[in-house]
């Protein structure tokens, strides 16, 4: 199928309801692997029929606790095939889930099942288990819990995932057909999931999303082509988060296999087993990916390391030249040739040398990351959406991309910029709303259904959308300067391979400033290289060595800034920002406010 071409038949005739789109799967192909999941060192494989027998039971056990129509049912879980089939089950049965970070604060999770008004929740461990426990006199609607792990059960309140199915069995017997039943009634305007964004600033808010957005989400990746049902995707992402639910929806409308883990130290083993064809991932991986190649070869030094810079080089002018349309000399394809073989292999290998491409989403990924992939072979293909927007709204394609823009926008949904180029998006995926927040809502939606995102961008004349920045990001120095932060810290962290965050700051001052954090594996590494084997993190960032490596890419960096946006003075923290310490978001991004709360003093002194 051409870059151009899209059957817009397949989105038109999307299933009406989560539900239908998933049991009409089985019903297509019952016998073809569905899912494969870690027990102990091996992996499990089911099919699409035993898959769609547990969660019938599940469904039904939901429905033998008195789950109706659009009730709320929360899954406090990491990712991993327990979390799939309590959806799945949840969308069967008629309700509509509540996702739960499971790393969320126990005070949270009380807001959000209060807030949503959950019945029921499945819940991963002992852990999470104990949160609701010490919070239940907050939740006056939740009437059961169901944990994944059959240890924490207490046979009373808190049952097993076995109990459930148990009961569903129960049920069914009686009623063979009620699953079915229940899915012809699911309008595709029902309420499917709410999804709490983390948000930077204040209580999460429940983002309203409808079955129509999800199948509506399958069903353009389906109709553009991209994947077909002999794909294998590694799936590790938060299944809280709007971007998994998307790889999931996805999975349902075209029938590949999903390997499924979500520890994030196992990826990249994970990977060498698994061999998948694809991946979603945050931008992050990437950069850490990055990190640990460079980081390694330098430690390599001598021929190694000049091989390694030289296969870059010339890996990034061949794909250079291919970009321009314009010919690649033979001397130089006999050089990539040979580079790939020497050095592009072995990168590619260790994601397991099956990779077709990645999909990068959740933030902005660094132009420059996504070039040093390809020149090793490896296509990542940048996606753009919001939690509002069911996560995805934009993407590139393996045959139309442009690095550094989000690809256009999906078919059947419009794009238009508004005042101040934010972007704007309109169609099936955006949210109902948000939930018990009418005035949020109507700030966020016109009347006629334009969602503000909140982000500013350029669309190019193929229709393909860059982002410029984000609106409430942008702060002003003292000077009358706007500043853009965001594209300030990318640009370090493209050419620092140390660097976790870096952080600009600068409203209303006369001149920005920074704090910055490194990542603990590849200062380990750097640690081993420098004599400092045997010190602590903290005292490992505090060296007069570390400071000059840092100071050595801060005075780098500043030579591509422009003079109001140069960082002047810059700060190491001892540690690095933690989603525990409420630095971060579950998804990885930084709470500008919190960071800079909690560090102000420190900011403060490189003021005086």
């Amino acid at each position: 199928m051409s870059a151009d071409t899209v059957d817009m038949s397949v989105i038109e005739n999307r299933p009406a309801n989560v539900a239908v789109q998933f049991l009409e799967r089985v019903r297509k192909t019952p016998d073809r692997e569905a899912f494969r999941f870690p027990v102990g060192e091996t992996w499990q494989s089911v099919s699409w029929r035993e898959a769609g027998d547990r969660v019938r039971r599940l469904a039904g056990g939901l429905l033998a606790l008195g789950v109706e129509s659009e009730d709320r049912v929360g899954i406090a879980a990491s990712t991993r095939y327990e979390w799939i089939l309590a959806d799945l089950a949840v969308m069967c049965a008629g309700g509509a889930t509540t996702t739960v970070y499971p790393s969320t604060m126990a005070e949270d999770v009380a807001y959000i099942l209060a807030d949503s008004e959950s019945k029921v929740v499945f819940a991963e461990d002992e852990e999470q288990v104990n949160k609701l426990r010490g919070q239940k006199a907050e939740l006056p609607h939740l009437k059961q819990v169901v944990a994944f792990d059959e240890a924490a059960a207490d046979g009373d309140w808190v049952v097993g995932l076995g109990d459930l199915e148990r009961l569903g069995e129960k049920l069914l017997a009686d009623q063979p057909e009620r699953i079915e039943e229940i899915a012809t009634t699911i309008r595709p305007e029902s309420l499917a999931t709410l999804i709490y964004t983390s948000g930077t600033t204040g209580r999460p808010k429940g983002v309203r999303l409808r079955h129509e957005a999800w199948t509506y989400e399958g069903a353009v990746i389906h109709a553009q082509g991209t994947l077909t049902e002999d794909d294998l995707q590694y799936l590790w992402l938060p299944m809280a988060h709007s971007f998994g639910k998307v790889l999931l929806s996805t999975q349902l409308a075209i029938g590949f296999p999903t390997a499924v883990d979500g520890r994030v130290d196992k990826i990249i083993d994970n990977l060498a087993v698994v061999k998948p064809t694809f991946m979603g991932a945050a931008p992050r991986i990437f950069e850490k990916a990055h990190a640990r190649i460079i980081t390694m070869q330098e430690a390599e030094g001598g021929l190694k390391e000049k091989i390694f810079k030289r296969a870059f080089a010339v890996g990034l002018r061949v794909e250079q030249l291919k970009r321009e349309g314009r010919a690649v000399p033979p001397l130089l394809t006999i050089q990539h040739q040979l580079f790939d073989r020497l050095v592009f292999a072995k990168i590619r290998e260790r994601f397991g040398g099956r990779v077709r491409f990645f999909i990068s989403g959740a933030a902005a990924l660094n132009r420059d990351i996504a070039e040093w992939f390809h020149a090793a072979g490896i296509l990542i293909l940048e996606g753009y959406g919001l939690t509002e927007t069911s996560a995805g709204a934009f993407v590139n394609k393996p045959d139309h991309y442009k690095f550094g823009t989000v690809g256009p926008v999906f078919p059947g949904a419009e794009v238009k910029l508004g005042d101040g180029d934010e972007i704007l998006i309109r169609g099936p995926h955006v949210m109902e709303g948000y939930h018990n927040l009418p005035d949020e809502t109507a700030q966020a939606l016109t009347d006629d259904g334009w969602l503000h995102t909140g982000d500013k961008g350029s669309l190019d004349e193929d229709g393909f959308l860059t982002i410029t920045g984000r609106i409430k990001d942008l702060f002003k120095t003292s000077g009358g300067k706007y500043i853009a932060p965001s594209a300030i810290e990318a640009k370090f962290k493209a050419v620092c391979p140390y660097a976790s965050q870096f952080m600009v700051f600068g409203s209303e001052r006369n001149f920005c400033v920074a704090l910055v954090t490194l990542d603990a594996d590849a200062m380990a590494a750097w640690a081993q290289e420098n004599g400092l084997a045997e010190a602590s993190y903290a005292d490992v960032v505090a060296s007069s060595k570390v400071r000059s490596m840092v100071g050595d890419y801060v005075r780098d960096l500043n030579t591509h800034l422009n003079r109001w946006e140069t960082i002047k003075k810059w700060q190491i923290l001892d540690h690095d920002l933690t989603v525990e310490s409420g630095e971060l978001t579950p998804s990885m991004k930084v709470k500008r406010n919190v960071v800079e709360d909690n560090h102000r003093a420190l900011i403060d002194t490189m003021y005086h």
